[in-house]
């Protein structure tokens, strides 16, 4: 996928787990994620880029917890502090 922001935590027959880290303005490369809970450990806001080209803005605080349907997307931290969660 992307090494560089993703690093697994834990994997293993039941559950995958991935420490996500992006520095202030960085993007990643389009990729794909099943059906997924994040956790965000920092206030963020980021652009999503579709296959589509179509894209969409999303923005959480700190503490939150999100389902997020599986989906296939390009991101980019759109703040000037790191992002940091958990999948």
């Amino acid at each position: 996928m992307d090494p560089k922001h993703y690093k697994v935590e834990v994997e293993n027959k039941q559950v995958r787990v991935l420490r996500v880290s992006y520095g202030p303005g960085e993007n990643s490369v389009m990729h794909g994620h099943p059906a997924t809970v994040a956790v965000f450990l920092s206030e963020g806001r980021a652009r999503f880029t579709f296959p589509d080209g179509k894209t969409e803005e999303r923005s959480w605080t700190a503490g939150q917890s999100l389902f997020i349907s599986a989906e296939t997307h390009l991101p980019e931290n759109l703040t000037d502090k790191p992002l940091e969660l958990v999948l």
